[in-house]
């Protein structure tokens, strides 16, 4: 950090003094990053985004494993970017109901949500992760105010009255010296472990439920309905997601979500493709018939991020840098989603304005805003995976309570499926 800024353009390398310097530097090139860039050059900004990874994998992402559960807001935000249009019918999915069972599946009812009274005819849609990434990378890299810097190592950031600086290599030429960009903003959207984050001095809320969540394809034999299950066990807890049918013989597919102890994981991880299948069949009551495992399983250790701040001096957190959530409540996208859209209305509404797109005045109103949104559903989250992991008789107790209220009071499910949807109740929410 310096206390008398360099003029900008002096400090650009080369092939960014002509015309191109940054209104915005981005450093995470996922799909909330990607996203944001397109939104902002849409908007008429210049944007660079720095990503550690090779462009090949960004135009081609490999599957990891992920089905993202997306609301109708967030699927608007797709459609006007253009991602949404880009992805294959085969990748996705509907979402017309979800079933949340406490303990063994059927052992008592089960609650039941859908999104009859909510104004539309299915709870959301689901899509591959590896697809939102893709998609994402295609919008952005399609756009003339986009600049793309792959294999970039970020290995210094600075704010200062004026500007915003970081520096980085290149992997592709090791040796050679550091580069320097400066923009008038910088925003972290390099994951829920943000290095950038912690560079600029915000700190975060962890919590490590000392879980590992492992997923995976399985073909079953009989029809879905495009109906999602939770069930929630005491050791292990299942989620079985709809997916279409397999393209090539129409078979029906669904996503398995197993989470688990970190040591009963690696013994799950270990077991050969038929027994790890035969575990899921078993757990889910056969009530999809003979399953089998299709490609590879993932797993991923659970840890939930809340940053104690989203904004700050000539910077703004984005995605799981700003909230990292437990997927339970498949909320981590749609909330990175929310904060594209309310990140580029602020500086959109600046930038038209002439106003400094850096200033405290710009920042502000995002970050009370997306902490708003986002403070009941990371909260609430972490409740009901307290609730329904606890064994003791209380916990139990009060389970069935919800699920027995959640049919007898009709307002408390239209709470639950206005958060499934996306649909906002119309009472509003506080937080903090």
């Amino acid at each position: 950090m310096t206390d008398t800024p360099t003029p900008l353009a002096q400090t650009l390398p080369a092939d960014q003094s002509s015309g191109r310097q940054p209104d915005v530097l981005i450093v995470g090139g996922g799909p909330a990053g990607l996203s944001l860039a397109a939104a902002l050059a849409q908007a008429g900004m210049q944007v660079t985004v720095l990503e550690q990874q090779a462009e090949s994998v960004l135009a081609n992402p490999p599957p990891d494993g992920r089905e993202i559960a997306l609301t109708h807001p967030s699927v608007a935000t797709l459609q006007r970017l253009g991602s949404w249009q880009r992805l294959a019918e085969y990748e996705v999915g509907l979402l017309r109901e979800a079933q949340v069972h406490d303990g063994p599946v059927g052992q008592r009812g089960a609650m039941q949500l859908h999104a009859g009274g909510s104004g539309v005819d299915h709870l959301g849609w689901i899509v591959p992760n590896h697809a939102l990434r893709r998609t994402a990378y295609e919008v952005a890299r399609r756009e003339a105010g986009v600049r793309l810097i792959t294999e970039a190592r970020v290995t210094h950031v600075a704010v200062t009255p004026a500007y915003a600086e970081l520096e980085y290599t290149d992997a592709r030429q090791p040796g050679t010296p550091a580069q320097r960009l400066q923009a008038p903003l910088l925003v972290a959207a390099d994951s829920r472990f943000s290095s950038i984050r912690r560079q600029l001095g915000i700190g975060a809320s962890m919590h490590d439920f000392g879980r590992t969540v492992i997923v995976c394809r399985l073909r079953h034999e009989l029809p879905h309905h495009e109906i999602a299950h939770e069930c929630f066990g005491y050791e292990q807890t299942l989620a079985i997601l709809p997916l279409p049918n397999d393209l090539v013989d129409g078979a029906p597919l669904c996503s398995a979500v197993v989470t688990t102890g970190a040591a009963q994981a690696q013994e799950l991880l270990a077991l050969p493709p038929e027994e790890f299948a035969a575990r899921v069949q078993a757990q889910f009551q056969n009530r999809l018939g003979a399953m089998r495992l299709v490609g590879e399983r993932h797993s991923y250790p659970l840890v939930a991020v809340y940053a104690h701040r989203f904004a700050g001096p000539r910077c703004a957190l984005l995605g799981d840098a700003a909230v990292g959530m437990h997927p339970v409540t498949a909320h981590g996208y749609n909330l990175g989603l929310a904060g594209v859209e309310g990140l580029t209305h602020a500086l959109a509404a600046a930038h038209a304005r002439g106003t400094d797109i850096g200033a405290a005045s710009v920042l502000e109103p995002y970050a009370r805003g997306h902490h708003r949104h986002a403070w009941p559903l990371y909260q609430g989250t972490n409740a009901i995976v307290r609730l329904y992991t606890d064994d003791r008789p209380l916990p139990r107790l009060l389970r069935q309570a919800v699920l027995a209220g959640s049919s007898r009071l009709p307002p408390l499910k239209g709470l639950i499926v206005s958060q499934l949807t996306g649909r906002r109740p119309a009472w509003p929410t506080t937080a903090p």
